[in-house]
C-alpha cells in the first residue's frame, strides 16, 4: 500500500449540495462554488470541476508513491504550513512507499507534525499484527522479531493533536526473498548469564564482513543497558566485533543485545541469516590488582578490599604480562602440558586446581602448592599467577567470567588480542575500532 488516496466517497463528503467545501479547503485550494441556486448548466460545470479535482488529487497521490514518504494530514493538505499555520500530520520516511527487497529487520522511521501523541501499527498481507517497539520521540519503530522473507507489510501511523483530532498515514513495503547464501551470527554469551563488570559483548560472524559494509552492519547492532551507560563497538577483525562501556559496567546492570542481521548484505552475495538477541546480567564488582613489586594480589569487591593474597609471578625467562585482563575460563581441575611448546627441559605436565585463564597464551591464576615458600617473595612461575591452595580455592569461589585482573610492574606488556584485552585500550583507542562515529 503506497500513499493513501482520497476516495470519491470521501471527496463527496467534503462538499455540500451546492459544491462548496464543507469547512476545510482541499489540498490548499480555496472553497469551490457558493450557496446560491444555480442553473443545470452551472451545476454541470461545478460537477465537472469537482470530478476533475478528484481525478487530479488521485493522480497526484498515485504518481508520488515512489518519489517520497507516504504522508497525510488533516484537511488533505501536505505536511508543512498553510495560511492557518502548521497542520496535524505524519509521514513514513523509511522504508519508502512500495519499497521492495527490504531487509527483514527494518527500522521504520517517520515524522510527525503538531502531534500530541503517536501510534504506529504494522500488519502483514493477511492483516495480522506485528509486535514491535515504538520510539515515538525518536520517530522510529523496530519489529520484535525478524519479519518473514518476501512478504508485504503495511505500517500505519496515527497522530492525535492537542484538540483530540487525528490524522493517519499508511505505507507499504515488501521484504526481500530468502537468499541462498546466509551468514551465521553467534555470541559467546548466553541468555541469563551473570558476568563480571569487565565483560565485553562479543559477536562473531560466520564470514568476514568487508570493511565497506561494516558501518551498515554496525547500524543493525544495538546494546541497551539498565542503568544506561555509554559504550561503543570495536571491530577486532573482519568477523569479530566487541562492545564495552566507557568505564566498567555498573554492578547489578542488565544488558540486552540485539543484532538485526537477517537479510543485511555482507558482501559477495552473502546476507545475514538470522537475528541474534542476548540478555545478560552484571554481578558484583570484583577487581583483582596484582603488583609485581609487592608480590601480592589485592582483591576488591564493590570497591572494598576483601583480601590481600601473596603471589609468585613469572620468572625473568618467562615473565607475566602487565596489563588489564579478564577471567576468560574457570577450571576446577585441569592439566597443564607445555612439553611440546617449551621442550623437555623447560616443559612440564602437571595437574592443576582452581585454574582461571587470563590470556590465550596460557597465563592463568591457579593453585601452586609447590611455590608457596616463594609466594610474596620471588617470581618462580612460567608466567602464571601462583598462589596457595587455600587462597586459590577462596578466589575461585568469588570470581565470574569477565571479572577484572590488572597486573602491574612486570618485564613485558600484554599483547593486544592475547585474551579479552578490551580494557587494555584507552577509551580513545577503543572507539577508533568502531565503523561509525561514537559520541560520549
Amino acid at each position: 500500500m503506497g500513499v493513501g488516496l482520497i476516495s470519491e466517497g470521501t471527496m463527496r463528503a467534503r462538499f455540500n449540495n451546492t459544491g462548496s467545501a464543507a469547512g476545510n479547503d482541499i489540498a490548499g485550494h480555496a472553497p469551490i462554488g457558493d450557496a446560491r441556486p444555480a442553473s443545470s448548466h452551472a451545476r454541470l460545470r461545478r460537477g465537472l470541476l469537482a470530478a476533475g479535482l478528484i481525478g487530479i488529487l488521485a493522480l497526484s497521490a498515485a504518481c508520488s508513491g515512489d518519489e517520497g514518504p507516504a504522508r497525510w494530514t488533516n484537511g488533505g493538505a501536505g505536511a508543512g504550513e498553510d495560511a492557518a499555520g502548521p497542520r496535524l500530520g505524519a509521514a513514513v520516511t523509511s522504508p519508502a512507499a512500495n519499497a521492495t527487497g527490504v531487509a527483514p529487520s527494518p527500522v521504520l522511521t517517520f515524522t510527525t507534525q503538531e502531534a500530541a501523541s503517536t501510534e504506529l501499527a504494522v500488519v502483514d498481507a493477511d492483516g495480522r499484527p506485528v509486535a514491535g517497539t515504538l520510539e515515538a520521540d525518536e520517530g522510529r519503530w523496530k519489529p520484535r522479531d525478524p519479519l518473514r522473507w518476501g512478504v508485504t507489510y503495511t505500517a500505519t501511523v496515527t497522530v492525535t493533536g492537542a484538540d483530540g483530532k487525528t490524522a493517519t498515514t499508511a505505507s507499504s513495503f515488501t521484504t526481500m526473498e530468502r537468499p541462498d547464501k546466509l551468514v551465521n551470527v553467534s555470541s559467546f554469551l548466553g541468555d541469563g548469564q551473570t558476568v563480571g563488570v569487565g565483560m565485553p559483548v562479543m559477536v562473531n560472524f560466520g564470514r568476514e564482513v568487508p570493511p565497506k559494509l561494516r558501518d551498515d552492519v554496525q547500524r543493525r547492532m544495538a546494546v541497551v543497558s539498565t542503568p544506561r551507560q555509554v559504550g561503543a563497538w570495536h571491530w577486532v577483525d573482519g568477523d569479530t566485533v566487541h562492545y564495552r562501556p566507557k568505564t566498567f559496567w555498573r554492578a547489578g546492570s542488565k544488558v540486552s543485545v540485539r543484532i538485526a542481521a537477517r537479510g543485511i548484505p555482507m558482501g559477495d552475495g552473502w546476507f545475514g541469516g538470522a537475528d541474534l538477541s542476548v540478555n545478560f546480567n552484571i554481578g558484583p564488582s570484583l577487581i583483582m590488582t596484582v603488583d609485581n613489586k609487592a608480590k601480592s594480589m589485592v582483591v576488591r569487591r564493590d570497591g572494598a578490599v576483601v583480601r590481600t593474597i601473596p603471589v609468585s609471578l613469572g620468572k625473568p625467562k618467562t615473565p607475566s604480562s602487565s596489563g588489564t585482563m579478564l577471567v576468560m575460563e574457570r577450571l576446577r581441575k585441569t592439566v597443564f602440558d607445555t612439553v611440546e611448546e617449551l621442550g623437555p627441559e623447560e616443559g612440564y605436565r602437571t595437574k592443576i586446581e582452581y585454574a582461571q585463564r587470563l590470556t590465550w597464551g596460557g597465563e592463568f591464576i591457579h593453585s601452586a602448592p609447590w611455590s608457596v615458600a616463594s609466594q610474596g617473595r620471588a617470581n618462580v612461575s612460567h608466567g602464571c599467577v601462583n598462589m596457595s591452595p587455600e587462597n586459590a580455592e577462596w578466589l575461585f569461589k568469588q570470581t565470574k567470567l569477565g571479572d577484572v585482573v590488572t597486573v602491574k610492574g612486570t618485564e613485558v606488556s600484554l599483547r593486544q588480542g592475547n585474551g579479552w584485552t578490551d580494557w587494555n585500550l584507552s577509551w580513545d583507542q577503543y572507539v577508533k575500532g568502531s565503523a561509525l562515529p561514537v559520541s560520549g
